[in-house]
């Protein structure tokens, strides 16, 4: 259990539109999974850590939580451009209804993750890394890619980006 309690949003700033907070971010891959966080006041996303995906992820993901008091996950969907789901969203559906029991009260949103790889890939390639340097690191970049995004649209429209899952993360929206 992630401290029941303890990731309650904080009211944020006069004049801000975006919760006080440290959020954490997963980008779900089929053999590890991308972990990014941000800073309390919701300004910068960055990459944090990779968890191999299988037996023991999902609680690793919640100590990873826990350690940072998230007030909040947010979920990648891998979203098709024509914006149809396919294989990869109802895995990461799967994925984050697991996580969102696992992590109650602290809830959990799915946000349409279009284009944070490749962004992730291309960035990491003209920093100079090989394609073979990049794979260990693309999927917390993209994780923090995703974040970023995330915190931009709570930013500039005052509420939180994306999806609930699940009545057991918290019911917050």
């Amino acid at each position: 259990m992630c401290r029941p309690g303890r990731a309650t949003p904080r009211i944020p700033p006069r004049g801000s539109r975006l919760r006080v907070g440290v959020r954490l971010a997963i980008d779900v891959g089929s053999a590890r999974i991308g972990v990014a966080h941000c800073d309390s006041e919701g300004r910068l996303a960055s990459p944090l850590a990779n968890v191999p995906r299988g037996h023991g992820d999902v609680d690793a993901l919640a100590g990873l939580a826990a350690a940072d008091d998230v007030i909040e996950v947010v979920v990648g969907l891998p979203v098709g451009l024509s914006g149809r789901e396919g294989p990869s969203a109802a895995d990461a559906r799967r994925f984050a209804a697991r996580l969102a029991d696992r992590m109650a009260p602290v809830p959990v949103r799915l946000v349409d993750e279009r284009f944070t790889t490749v962004i992730a890939h291309d960035a990491l390639r003209r920093g100079g890394s090989d394609s073979r340097a990049r794979r260990p690191r693309v999927d917390r970049a993209a994780a923090a890619l995703l974040l970023q995004g995330a915190l931009d649209i709570e930013r500039s429209t005052g509420r939180p980006a994306g999806e609930l899952v699940g009545s057991a993360s918290g019911g917050a929206t």
